[in-house]
């Protein structure tokens, strides 16, 4: 059986991580959460790592919970915050490149956003789309949303649950990259290699200096969202909805 979840170096230091779940199709299976937690791992153990790139497969680029998940989180069974597989981009200690060459939608978004630096595709669709289901926003979105893609817009998001088109995302100005799929991951490895240059050692201080505040205040939105978490799911009819939108499982 194929890795889902593949990484290499480059000789400048520069790791690749792949997402190719195909048969769940990138959503936060099993298999793909391991194979992020092990790339990762292999990651910050190197001493010559500068910069790690993550893109998807394809059309899709991270799709967030599956059916399973969300209705466990409904049903008081886990948390979206267990073993913190949501702040692996945060946490890593070299600067991270989200290459979101295909869809990113929910969790995946969310993923993607916590990397220090972030190319879109202009053909993809990007949507926080947890409130489609009834629930409210998890993962930290509330905080990492409207920091990267500004205020107006990253709230939009989060409350309307609309898809986006990078395209559309572009003509309101976010602060990224957007350029046509094809180019999105070798613009990522564009920004990496920029970073290969510079000793590991003062890029990792860096990094800790500049998300050092975020780390700080993501427990405490996180704490908040668990909060609304335990009212929204509660609700009824949110089980329906998760349902009615994958189907009956």
């Amino acid at each position: 059986m194929a890795e889902v979840v593949t990484a290499s170096r480059s000789a400048d230091g520069v790791w690749v991580v792949a997402m190719q779940d195909r048969e769940g199709r990138n959503t936060f299976t099993r298999a793909l959460v391991g194979g992020l937690f092990e790339s990762m791992r292999q990651v910050g153990e190197d001493p010559e790592a500068r910069a790690v790139v993550l893109h998807g497969f394809d059309s899709i680029f991270l799709a967030g919970g599956t059916v399973e998940e969300l209705i466990g989180i409904a049903e008081r069974r886990q948390r979206f915050d267990e073993a913190g597989f949501f702040r692996l981009l945060l946490d890593c200690p070299v600067p991270a490149v989200s290459a979101m060459q295909g869809h990113a939608l929910g969790g995946g978004l969310v993923f993607g956003l916590y990397a220090e630096m972030v190319v879109l595709a202009r053909e993809a669709l990007y949507s926080a789309n947890f409130m489609k289901y009834g629930f409210t926003p998890g993962m930290g979105a509330t905080m990492i949303l409207p920091e990267k893609l500004g205020t107006l817009i990253g709230e939009e998001m989060l409350l309307t649950a609309r898809s986006y088109h990078g395209g559309a995302l572009a003509a309101r100005g976010v602060p990224c990259p957007v350029v046509p799929r094809a180019e999105v991951v070798p613009a990522a490895l564009a920004l990496a290699r920029d970073l290969a240059d510079k000793p590991p050692q003062a890029l990792r201080l860096l990094k800790a200096h500049l998300t050092r505040d975020r780390r700080a205040r993501l427990q405490e939105t996180v704490d908040r969202e668990v909060a609304m978490h335990d009212v929204t799911f509660a609700a009824p009819e949110v089980q329906a909805r998760i349902r009615d939108r994958w189907g009956s499982r």
